[in-house]
């Protein structure tokens, strides 16, 4: 949060040299009129444009959630750049101790093809329905904030390759329109990677506490093949972010592979529960029928749950693959980074999408089910333990549809990158804002 003293600098960044809608400059700039006048901007402009706003780092944040990339490296290179040529911000409460948070925000019809199948809300341990921001908190940036337009300066810096990394060019009395294609592009593809590995991390978390009880010899064969792909990937991921070229030696075709078994097989899984649920939805279903076709779904610790933590540790780890493909791309056709990475992105996105949507979908129809106790020959008498197992299952059932993100509302992506004194960030994942 902010208090009545920061003023907080606003960048408005394009990823090519474009036209700026004139922009109204009348009265202080709120949060409320920044959403308004990004909105205005994303359907106004020729290009896509996103807003950088830089914030004073908090003292209490936990760094550890996040990439960490060294001064040296192009998105900490990029922003320094960005910085420097922008002599208004260097003046602003908001960077004069060194440390800043900047927070970047890509409009709605660019994160249809960043985010879709990518950024998903990240459900919140600490509150029941709560979801998870890097820093300035889910309500937001503090209402009583000022948000003055930097302007950038006409002077071109060069980024790797001899491309212009940024350009100030004219624009309305709304700031300074500064082309930074390079530094949207580095921003988003870390924050989603890093969105990737915390879904990776919370799915591994809760596989092995399932195993736990399991003793499935199969089952933490899978995992652990699943979770052997993280040190390719990582080593992958900062070779191309220091714009690198991936080599045979780092193992990421094997990774691949690895991965494209495990999404496999959470596709052959939902198929088969697919049919299962829908050969269900025929009135009231027996506790013994369900188990047939849901084998542990009434346990807590049962197989079908490590299944979806499985389906989602694949998932998660496929993201960031679709990540490091798309920079890949991008790098090799420097003349427009941005645009050769949503291009990228799209093909195996839909195939993610696709899964998590699937498999959403189920858990809502499982939910939904009426459970009914068996009606047997032999079962004229209803124990009291049968009823409490009934009860059970059906809570534990109704479970499975909460916190379920079945809306596909197009929102904006939020990457939050914290600065340091000595020029490295630390960029955390990216939220659907």
């Amino acid at each position: 949060m902010v208090d009545n003293d920061n003023v907080i600098p606003v960048w408005t960044l394009a990823t090519k040299q474009a036209k700026v809608p004139a922009v109204p400059d009348e009265g202080t700039m709120t949060p409320d009129r920044l959403a308004e006048l990004r909105t205005v901007l994303a359907v106004l402009a020729e290009t896509p444009i996103a807003t950088l706003e830089a914030h004073p780092l908090p003292k209490s944040i936990d760094l550890d959630r996040g990439i960490s990339l060294d001064s040296a490296s192009p998105l900490a290179t990029h922003l320094s750049q960005l910085i420097s040529q922008t002599s208004k911000a260097s003046s602003s409460s908001a960077v004069a101790s060194g440390e800043t948070l900047y927070r970047m925000v890509v409009p709605a019809k660019v994160a249809a093809q960043v985010g879709s199948g990518l950024v998903k809300p990240m459900t919140s341990k600490a509150a029941a329905g709560g979801v998870h921001s890097a820093l300035i908190g889910s309500s937001g940036i503090a209402a009583q904030a000022s948000f003055v337009p930097v302007a950038g300066q006409a002077a071109a810096v060069g980024a790797a390759g001899g491309s212009a990394a940024t350009a100030g060019l004219a624009a309305a009395s709304a700031g300074a329109l500064t082309v930074a294609a390079p530094l949207v592009l580095m921003a988003v593809a870390v924050g989603v990677s890093a969105h990737a590995d915390h879904k990776r991390e919370l799915a591994i978390e809760n596989i092995t506490k399932l195993l736990e009880k399991l003793h499935d010899d199969a089952l933490q064969k899978e995992r652990n093949s699943l979770n052997g792909c993280r040190g390719a990937i990582d080593t992958a991921t900062a070779i191309l972010l220091d714009q690198g070229r991936i080599g045979a030696s780092v193992g990421l075709d094997s990774a691949v592979h690895a991965i494209s078994v495990g999404m496999a097989d959470a596709e052959g899984r939902l198929k088969k529960w697919q049919q299962g649920l829908d050969a269900l939805k025929t009135g009231r279903v027996e506790l013994d029928t369900l188990r047939k076709a849901f084998t542990g779904i009434d346990e807590d610790g049962g197989e079908f749950r490590a299944h979806l933590e499985l389906a989602a540790l694949a998932i998660a780890l496929k993201k960031r693959v679709i990540v490091l493909q798309a920079v890949e791309h991008a790098q090799m056709d420097e003349a427009n980074p941005f645009e050769s990475f949503t291009r990228a992105l799209k093909s195996d996105q839909q195939r993610v999408a696709k899964l998590e949507s699937g498999i959403a979908s189920l858990l809502m129809g499982l939910s939904e089910l009426r459970l009914d106790r068996s009606h047997g020959v032999r079962d004229f008498v209803f124990k009291s333990s049968e009823v409490d197992k009934l009860l059970r299952t059906a809570y534990l059932l109704r479970e499975l549809g909460d916190g379920v993100a079945m809306s596909d509302n197009e929102s904006d992506v939020a990457i939050e990158i914290a600065r340091r004194r000595d020029g490295s960030v630390v960029v955390f994942p990216a939220l659907a804002a």
